[in-house]
């Protein structure tokens, strides 16, 4: 390990001490002392040495416990031949090859391996994948190195050394601030070798064998139900203890609403105030109110705050509230003990005597004076130097452009620019020259520079905020390179591209030849420095907003004599720059500093580094360089190329910046550093790290050794400490620690203190860890057109603990949390950007990237890319980890390595990381100069457009907060329930449709009892009355028929029957939609045979189709199948052979071309309850149930719905339905001849080649009421939504729709009927036309629109209240509110009640209950095999339990309510509405709730636009989740997260199992309907073939 300064601190922890070192025996001790000398006369290698000495100490030292031994002995005695050997050649020259594997972090790497081991063999489910999506197409996988890792302009370092020490001050009992640190001194640090584990390949953890065991996939599911069913016991939610104010009004609904109100004010971060004070009763708003407010007045306040529709509180427990849990904080977690600090003053800014008046001045001063002094060096890709800007040269092109740029620039004979306007400096990295010109330019015209990056493509990460930034800065005129301006995007004009979100702009390039020498008479003004805007710094936010901070002359000055007096600065020095110059360091010392002393600055290009990491320390030794600026990675990587460079010598150096020194892991690249490079005349007390933010500039900075400072500290603190934010040496835990180093002293002239982090910005206590402020003169000073955020970071009052400000000047935050420690050091342990709040605990983003890093970096990570941020999802953060794999790495390392990060993660911070994706290498946004861009990469994941190519989520293991589960109540008495709705002035929830008996009307039907009377009445009445007429997909006519032509086919089946079957025998009919079907079914009922109608099957799809025909035959008992030649080819063909038994079908008959026979007589049924006919289907539940209809019940129903509908033979209606169940079949087969209107048909098969089909026959025949179904329905949307034009110009004109009826069983779907209607608005559609209908197995049509009667009505409900079974009607518009609009209108002699599902009583209007009806047209049983007689009579014939005990029931299996409106129907009545809410075996039970699945689905759908169609169902408790995924099987993985963030947020249940399917996998009955049963079947027996399958742990 190599750790500044931690040879003294291991050996405090390996090294024997005294005590055990005085107990050595003599002989051993003498054996050591030789082993010692002959090491150091070079006798015996340094590999012998330690294996001997080893061998030696290894009986007296005692086992650490959790380590590996050989790595224990190693390092003990790497350690203490660190002590005693301060300077070893031996020591020296190995350091170096010690260092070869990159991104070491011994000790870190040692704490989580040891991390690791401790977590048993945990099996966790592999998630599945398709192959295909394996091959992820990385194009650019074979890039050259760019080593940028994790935080957004940080290389890949890691951090070292968390492995802590036990404190050696343990014996103090007095909190000291000394306790917490452990303070080497310079001396001992001077040769730190690298640890054991990196120079001794064996010696690399044992724990990794075993760390986790690779799964294999069979046992993923039982290991995942095993493991979801710990997961839940084992994390116990953490219930609320604090008790609510009584509440006067019964009324629970503001009863603990106060929990989750913030305090106001304009702080930072404001955190949650939680009440405890149960005595104060508090207002509805959650003042708190004094207790001797009348109740009355205290009543009447809260009913004003009422919602309009209160439950009522005595006839149920109301646990609405379903608050989320709120993380208490833990009674035990450490709290600051220390005293409050008291704010830290920098040295006085020294007087001198010379100092320029302004920058601009300066340059004058030195141009003028010096004009020969080189001012900067810049370098080309190789690394030669090819322009050398002297300070004459600055100064007279400074003069021209600020010349040009005032004079020579117009539009519409104005000057286009005047002074303090802003101006875009877009320069690339690798052109210091120009960029400096441009900006003293700048300077020297009195405008504002304001610098950016230089967009290369027009979608850069970030490059839309930049544009938001110029724009806002009224930015009109971008400087720029001729070159630079060639390589910009250009638009067909040949102009620069407008980028996105950017405003327009003009571009000037500023070579030589476009800038104009300024008349003799011409200068540039020189003020002295003011508190006007100097320049524009821009600043990317954590959310990824940029902002830009303005820095007036007087600051910009004031900077540059701090910084140069607190480094001791010079005329003439020469400085390496390896930093960007258009921001925040580089700027500061490389373009500003350096001219204000006339230094030469030597400017390294990013581009450079990356061919060649070593350039900077070249130029170094090369320029005899004074001054180096550097970030970590520039350190990290020269050392990974060094080995082959001997002649380089770094003794000029007498200072090496460490500009990112306040980075959690600069510590491990400074001693690494040192380490290697000492031998090469580095001097330990060069390294200065220094902190700053772009808001304060430089905060602090460790001075150079020649100013006498005290030596440089460090600290070892416990992570668990820094999470609840108190600074503690850690003591017991060894795993968990951060070490740091010290960033210095405060800059001279500057005041600085410590605040809390959220809230008032209070002092905080000198063991406690807040956010830095700053008051100098040489900060920032606003967000340029920002005044709010400004007020609040540039402009804080800090206050004592008393809420007396500190002093009466404004401090600037810096957004880096820190504290001070001895000496007056400043310490940072990390950035505000960087902060994540999990359940009240602070993490680092930095600290959890260091651990994912110390996990097998080399083997997986790419390139050590990884990016860690928070997302916020149901209150609270949740933890994101996104790292790049290598291209070549496996499914199985990738799990693998997931799985130990998580551990890691979880051991070490004691955090459950919530998202874990690993993408292909170089996909992550990079920030302009490498690095990861963050906020870029966070937006990437919440748009679902990251891409990963393996995700693990963890929902189960870090959400606590859900609310806690539902326990049931205990049932409510009918009595009470009786009262209860008299008390409520509720009326019970019961409705009918009009009365048959009053009705009088014209119906000649009625004279029949069986509608096959009715045929041969009408067939001899008005025999060429067409009844029928079935298009083909070309909108032609396919076939017709009038009245006799019906009763003539029907005739001919009858008699080809007659001879063979028996009365009362089942006869299935299978035909394609059309007359035959029609005919079939009437001459069944001609020859006394019970008529079972039966889809054909698929020729295409004979294997999925051919059951359920069969299926059907056998269950319904049919003797005889009736059908087409072309469907009994296919019956008894090879293929079907493969799918059935073709043996076994009954008889099969072909009714193409039967005899012209007519029947002797047609069958007289004895009575009207004799059966009719069966009508068989598949419920969404996936089960085939049958009903009996008898013939009373059929002619009801057709009676029911000519009276709904007014059909007469003068009518004529389109039907897009299907023919065989439910209503379709009742409205092919049996309206037209019930009531003698003409049936426009259109199979639905046929919409699939022509999808205008339906419509543009309802617009040709002007058809008044039209059916069809949501899958008709979503096809015109989808296929017909671009084309209404088109439409509308083939004259398809819908205007004379009255009425459109969906037909379904299920809760309407809204959307789908309004986009519907929107998008044929424009063909004259009426937006009121459209409407759904309900109806069921246990009778077929409930609700139907119809022609009169108000329109339906919509109510929005608040989903929460309906999971526990209850109706609370919100406002459209509220949160979590749910549509519902009513199903139609209770049909004419039908009857509806809501009752309870359990206690069978009515139930109170707007009450969830279940549906249950009772009408003529019941059917009168289910007709199966054994016929289930309990099921039948439960569902036919039930009664309610009190209330009206008499009346027979049919229940339909659906729950809904009825509300009482204020229309009024066409009796006269108010009118009821009914709404279904949904199917009640479809319902999920999850936490005691009840949910439906559409809602979830609902919200899945909308979670990201690939999502063509989703299905939700359970699965030993799990919520799995299955979408289509209609894009780029790229996209499959971005919607895991998605997925399982949209369930929580919106219903508070955390889905167990992502399952990501091709489009069209969910299986959809012949309504349209979903079939989730079978989805599930499907899934269960591993046949969805899916894209990929998440198993959420």
């Amino acid at each position: 390990m190599a750790e500044r300064t931690s040879a003294g601190f291991l050996s405090m922890m390996l090294e024997p001490t005294p005590a055990v070192a005085m107990s050595l025996p003599a002989e051993v001790r003498e054996k050591l002392a030789e082993l010692e000398l002959e090491l150091s006369e070079g006798d015996i290698t340094q590999k012998g040495y330690e294996k001997k000495r080893s061998k030696l100490l290894a009986p007296y030292i005692p086992q650490i416990q959790g380590v590996d031994p050989s790595l224990q002995i190693d390092n003990r005695i790497q350690a203490s031949s660190q002590a005693v050997l301060p300077v070893s050649k031996h020591n020296k020259s190995r350091a170096g090859n010690a260092r070869d594997e990159r991104f070491r972090s011994d000790l870190h790497t040692e704490a989580v391996q040891a991390a690791l081991a401790k977590y048993k063999e945990r099996k966790m489910p592999m998630p599945s994948k398709r192959r295909s999506v394996l091959v992820q197409s990385s194009v650019e996988a074979c890039t050259p190195p760019d080593t940028s890792s994790a935080s957004e302009d940080e290389g890949s370092l890691r951090r070292q050394g968390r492995l802590g020490t036990s404190t050696p001050y343990q014996g103090h009992s007095h909190p000291a601030v000394e306790h917490w640190f452990n303070r080497v001194i310079q001396g001992s640090s001077t040769s730190s070798s690298a640890s054991s584990t990196s120079s001794h390949p064996g010696g690399r953890s044992v724990t990794n064998s075993t760390a986790h065991a690779a799964l294999n996939a069979n046992a993923a599911a039982t290991a995942l139900a095993d493991l979801m069913a710990h997961t839940q016991l084992d994390t116990p939610l953490i219930t609320d203890n604090h008790s609510a104010p009584p509440d006067v009004t019964g009324l629970s609904e503001c009863s603990s609403i106060h929990l989750e109100r913030p305090l106001v004010g304009s702080m930072r971060g404001l955190s949650r105030s939680y009440n405890h004070h149960a005595s104060m009763m508090e207002t509805a708003d959650g003042v708190p109110v004094n207790s001797r407010v009348s109740n009355k007045i205290q009543q009447l306040l809260n009913t004003l705050k009422r919602p309009k529709r209160p439950p009522l509180r005595e006839f149920f427990v109301d646990d609405f509230e379903e608050l989320l849990d709120v993380q208490q904080p833990d009674p035990n977690q450490p709290r600051p003990e220390g005293q409050q600090m008291s704010p830290l003053e920098g040295e006085p800014l020294g007087v001198v005597t010379n100092w320029p008046p302004s920058l601009p001045a300066a340059l004058q001063r030195w141009g003028t004076t010096h004009p020969k002094s080189p001012c900067l060096t810049a370098l080309d890709n190789a690394g030669k130097p090819i322009y050398t800007l002297t300070y004459g040269k600055l100064w007279t092109r400074s003069q021209k452009l600020a010349y040009t740029l005032l004079n020579k620039l117009s539009s519409r004979n104005e000057p286009l620019l005047i002074p303090g306007d802003r101006v875009a400096l877009v320069f690339p990295n690798s052109d210091p020259v120009m960029f400096m010109v441009a900006f003293y330019g700048c300077l020297l015209a009195e405008l504002v520079p304001v610098p950016i990056e230089v967009p290369l493509t027009r979608k850069d990460a970030g490059s839309q905020q930049i544009g938001f930034l110029l724009g806002s800065c009224g930015v009109t005129l971008a400087l720029t390179t001729d070159a630079c301006q060639k390589g910009l995007p250009k638009a067909q004009t040949g102009e620069v591209a407008t980028f996105k979100g950017w405003p327009r702009l003009l571009w000037f390039v500023t070579d030589g030849k476009h800038v104009v020498k300024p008349p003799k008479d011409w200068h540039p003004p020189m003020r002295e420095a003011s508190n006007d805007i100097a320049y524009i710094e821009y600043k990317t936010s954590k959310e990824g907003s940029t902002m830009g901070i303005t820095v007036s002359n007087s600051a910009m000055l004031a900077h540059c004599q701090a910084v140069t007096q607190a480094c001791g600065y010079t005329e003439g020095e020469t400085i390496t720059n390896v930093l960007d110059f258009k921001r925040e360091a580089g700027l500061w010392h490389g373009v500003l500093m350096s001219v204000m002393n006339r230094m030469h600055v030597i400017s390294i290009p990013y581009s450079l580094m990356k061919v060649n990491p070593l350039s900077w320390i070249q130029k170094v030794h090369m320029y005899k360089a004074r001054v180096a600026v550097v970030k970590s990675r520039d350190m990290h990587w020269s050392l990974l190329a060094q080995r082959d460079q001997r002649d380089i010598s770094l003794s000029s150096l007498r200072m090496l910046i460490v500009a990112d020194g306040a980075n959690p892991w600069s510590i491990s690249s400074c001693d690494a550093f040192l380490n290697v490079f000492q031998a090469r005349g580095l001097r330990p007390e060069v390294i200065c790290p220094c902190a700053s933010s772009s808001e304060a500039m430089t905060v602090a900075i460790r001075r150079p050794p020649e100013m006498g400072v005290p030596p440089p500290g460090k600290a070892v603190l416990s992570m668990s400490g820094l999470s609840h934010g108190v600074i503690r040496v850690d003591t017991e835990e060894k795993l968990s620690v951060l070490t740091v180093q010290d960033v210095g002293q405060v800059m001279p002239g500057a005041l600085v203190c410590v605040v809390r982090v959220e809230g008032t910005p209070f002092l905080c206590q000198t063991d406690e860890v807040g956010e830095i402020c700053v008051s100098s003169g040489s900060s920032g000073l606003t967000y340029y057109g920002l005044p709010g955020m400004t007020k609040n970071v540039f402009e804080t009052i800090p206050v004592k603990a008393s809420g007396v400000p500190i002093i009466d000047r404004p401090f600037t935050r810096t957004s880096l949390l820190g504290f001070v420690g001895p000496d007056n050091l400043v310490f940072v342990i990390g950035k505000m950007d960087g902060l994540m709040v999990v359940s009240g605990r602070r993490h680092n983003a930095d600290d959890v990237v260091a651990t994912a890093l110390a996990v097998e970096p080399m083997k997986f990570v790419y390139r050590g890319r990884i990016a860690v941020f928070s997302v916020s999802v149901l209150h609270d953060e949740r933890i994101v980890v996104v790292a790049e794999q290598r291209p070549d790495s496996s499914e199985e390392d990738s799990f693998q390595w997931m799985s130990r990060v998580l551990q890691a993660i979880d051991s070490i911070h004691q955090v459950g990381v919530y998202c874990l994706a690993l993408v292909p290498a170089n996909t992550l946004p990079k920030a302009p100069l490498g690095g990861i861009h963050i906020s870029e990469t966070k937006q990437r994941f919440l748009e679902g457009a990251l891409h990963p190519c393996n995700v693990l989520m963890c929902p189960h293991t870090c959400v606590t907060n859900l609310p806690k589960p539902r326990q049931k109540q205990p049932e409510v008495g009918p009595a009470s329930m009786i009262v209860g709705n008299l008390v409520a002035g509720k009326r019970i929830a019961q409705a009918c449709g009009r009365d048959l008996g009053q009705l009088e009307d014209n119906d000649q039907a009625r004279k029949f009892l069986y509608i096959q009377d009715v045929l041969q009445w009408r067939a001899q009445a008005t025999p060429d009355h067409p009844l029928f007429l079935v298009l083909n997909s070309k909108g032609t006519v396919a076939s017709t028929a009038s009245c006799l032509q019906l009763h003539k086919r029907a005739e001919r089946v009858a008699a080809a029957l007659l001879g063979r079957l028996n009365t009362g025998d089942h006869v299935a009919l299978v035909y394609p939609p059309g007359i035959d079907l029609i005919a079939t079914f009437y001459g069944c009922l001609y020859a006394g045979c019970v008529p079972v109608t039966v889809r054909p099957p698929h020729p295409q799809n004979l294997a999925t189709t051919l059951p359920t025909v069969k299926m059907i035959v056998e269950v319904s008992k049919s003797v005889c199948i009736l059908t087409t030649q072309a469907t009994m080819k296919l019956l008894k063909s090879k293929e079907a052979a493969a799918a059935v038994d073709i043996k076994s079908w009954p008889t099969v008959m072909d009714t193409d071309d039967l005899p012209r026979k007519k029947c002797p007589q047609t069958y007289k049924p004895p009575t009207p309850e004799m059966l009719a006919y069966l009508d068989f289907s598949v419920s969404t539940t996936g089960i085939l149930a049958g009903v009996k209809m008898s013939h009373s019940a059929t002619s009801a129903l057709c009676r029911s719905i000519k009276l709904q509908c007014e059909l007469y033979p003068s009518r004529q209606i389109a039907i897009c339905l299907d023919p065989y169940c439910g209503l379709g079949l009742a409205l092919w087969c049996l309206c037209s001849v019930y009531s003698g209107h003409q049936s426009i048909l259109v199979p639905p098969l046929e919409l699939e080649t022509n999808a205008s089909l339906w419509l543009t026959a309802v617009s040709q025949y002007k058809v008044r009421v039209t059916f069809c179904s949501y899958s008709v329905m979503e096809m015109c949307t989808k296929g017909l939504g671009s084309q209404t034009e088109a439409l509308r110009l083939r004259n398809v004109n819908l205007s004379c729709v009255r009425t459109c009826m969906v037909v379904a069983e299920e809760r309407p779907r809204i959307s789908l009927t309004q986009s519907f209607s929107k998008i044929f608005k424009d063909l004259g559609l009426s937006p009121r036309a459209v409407s759904t209908t309900f109806g069921c197995r246990v009778n077929v049509a409930i609700c139907l629109q119809g022609t009169s009667g108000p329109d339906p009505t919509t109510v929005y409900v608040d989903m929460r209240a309906l999971r526990h079974d209850r109706v609370r009607l919100v406002e459209r518009g509220s949160p979590h509110s749910l549509p519902l609009m009513e199903s139609g209108k209770i049909l004419p002699g039908v009857k509806v009640v809501i009752a309870n599902t359990e206690t069978k009583g009515p139930l109170g209007d707007s009450h969830l209950g279940e549906i249950w009806v009772s009408s003529p047209h019941n059917a009168t049983g289910y007709y199966t095999v054994y016929g289930e007689e309990a099921l039948h009579a439960d569902h036919f014939n039930t009664k309610l339990s009190f209330g009206d005990t008499q009346t027979v029931w049919a229940r339909t299996g659906y729950l809904g309510f009825l509300r009482r409106t204020d229309l009024t129907d066409a009796s006269g009545e108010r009118h009821d509405a009914l709404y279904v809410v949904g199917s009640l075996d479809e319902t999920l039970e999850l936490r005691g709730m009840r949910y439906h699945p559409i809602d979830i689905e609902t919200s899945v759908i909308r979670a990201h636009k690939s999502i063509a169609e989703c299905a939700v169902f359970t699965w030993t408790n799990l919520l799995v989740v299955v979408v289509e995924l209609e894009g780029s099987e790229q996209e499959a993985l971005d919607l895991v997260a998605l997925v399982t963030n949209v369930v929580l947020e919106e219903h508070y249940l955390i889905v167990g199992v992502v399952v990501v399917v091709d489009p069209g996998v969910i299986p959809i009955n012949s309504r349209g309907e979903k079939q989730r049963m079978h989805l599930r079947d499907g899934f269960l027996a591993d046949q969805l073939d899916p894209i990929y399958v998440a198993y959420n742990m």
